[in-house]
């Protein structure tokens, strides 16, 4: 393991969008604070009964993540490219990703993700702000590295 290492500056992002790049590709750049993150994941739908019994069931789904990148990012022109090619083609691209985070020994593979929003020109205050982009993805499998 990583004997109380946890560092997220040697993490790696690859990601993968088939039929508009031939190759994977790594993100780099990101914002100083949050450079990633997903929001919780509902895994059940519960409802009480009238006389008090907890019923549940499992239920699929997505997964949302936000990627911060610094506003001098060029992993940026990514995701602005493929909001034109989706525009062109008035369709979507289906995404794959990866993030190895050695630190704690873990990888997660993100599976059949599309890009939910952008944020299309970063904010200026006293200097550019990070930009946000949110995927939304089908799953998310975690193994080790």
């Amino acid at each position: 393991m990583s004997d109380y290492d946890i560092t997220a500056a040697n993490s790696v992002y690859t990601l993968t969008v088939p039929r508009l790049y031939n190759a994977p590709i790594t993100l780099e750049n990101y914002a100083a604070d949050r450079a990633f993150e997903t929001e919780a994941r509902e895994l059940a739908e519960t409802a009480m009964s009238i006389d008090g019994y907890l019923n549940a069931g499992w239920i699929p789904n997505p997964v949302t993540q936000t990627i911060a990148l610094a506003a001098s990012s060029e992993s940026a022109l990514i995701f602005e490219a493929i909001v034109m090619a989706q525009d062109a083609r008035r369709g979507l691209y289906r995404m794959g990703a990866e993030i190895q985070i050695p630190a704690i020994g873990r990888k997660y593979t993100m599976v059949r993700g599309l890009l939910r929003s952008i944020v299309g020109v970063p904010t200026a205050g006293r200097v550019l702000e990070a930009r946000h982009f949110e995927i939304t993805w089908e799953r998310v499998l975690p193994a080790a590295i």
